[in-house]
């Protein structure tokens, strides 16, 4: 590895962990860094995700404030993630890489659309609310595990499907689903990364130097997420979500 291309990597591994404490999507970041420097795509896949769980630990100790009164729900909701991840990881050592990438711009865009229509059905589903108390239900259970299939086989985005989930089922603030999905996102990471070191090829060189960015850069990008008004969160979600698809169709 030359200093050029460790030096990639860590920038790389620094905007994703903003990006990943913020909105999500960060891999689509540092997934095709490392593909470009030569590295093979599941080599890459697994290697990013073990790097980015220390991002996933800053991003959600910035939100720590947010999250007050809801460790309850995390370890409900997190049980679902940690479920699912352990599924997605093994199917992406078990299927075609093919097969699976195939539907994630699609979800991706259905992921937008609830994002952005998120108003009107927290007001469509605030019978079940009512009724469900404040964790959202067995339905988000479910939902939440099968977003962490997605986030423990791929990854990338799995934070605007949660916080799309998040978000609808739930009567939280928009912040406050932020660091949900910040702590959601780093226990499908973590569960993925230890079937990973256990089985999986691992390039540890890439996983020190995005680790290393990640964590600096999951810290600050709570910092500024946090800071960031409703609208504009909303929006800086579409438009990674948009830049995920283009990459994904094109790239």
């Amino acid at each position: 590895m030359t200093p050029w291309e460790a030096a990639a990597i860590l920038v790389a591994g620094a905007g994703a962990g903003g990006i990943n404490a913020v909105v999500g999507s960060g891999s689509l970041i540092t997934f095709p860094t490392l593909v470009a420097l030569g590295y093979p795509p599941v080599v890459a896949n697994v290697s990013n995700n073990i790097g980015l769980v220390p991002g996933s630990i800053t991003g959600t100790w910035g939100y720590r404030r947010e999250l007050a009164g809801r460790s309850g729900l995390l370890l409900r909701l997190g049980s679902a993630s940690l479920v699912g991840a352990v599924m997605g990881a093994l199917l992406l050592l078990w299927l075609p890489e093919k097969a699976f990438r195939m539907i994630v711009p699609a979800l991706i865009a259905i992921a937008l659309v609830l994002v952005v229509v998120q108003p009107k059905l927290n007001r469509w589903v605030a019978k079940r609310r009512k009724t469900e108390a404040a964790h959202g239900g067995a339905l988000l259970w479910g939902l939440v595990c099968l977003a962490g299939v997605y986030g423990g086989y791929f990854g990338a985005a799995q934070g605007i499907l949660l916080i799309s989930l998040l978000g609808i089922f739930l009567a939280d603030d928009m912040q406050t689903v932020n660091g949900l999905k910040n702590g959601l996102s780093g226990i499908v990471n973590a569960a993925a990364a230890v079937i990973f070191i256990a089985i999986a090829e691992v390039d540890w060189w890439a996983v020190l130097l995005i680790g290393i960015g990640a964590t600096l850069g999951g810290y600050l990008g709570a910092s500024v997420g946090r800071k960031l008004p409703t609208w504009a969160l909303r929006g800086v979600i579409v438009c990674v979500g948009l830049t995920a698809i283009a990459k994904l169709l094109l790239g």
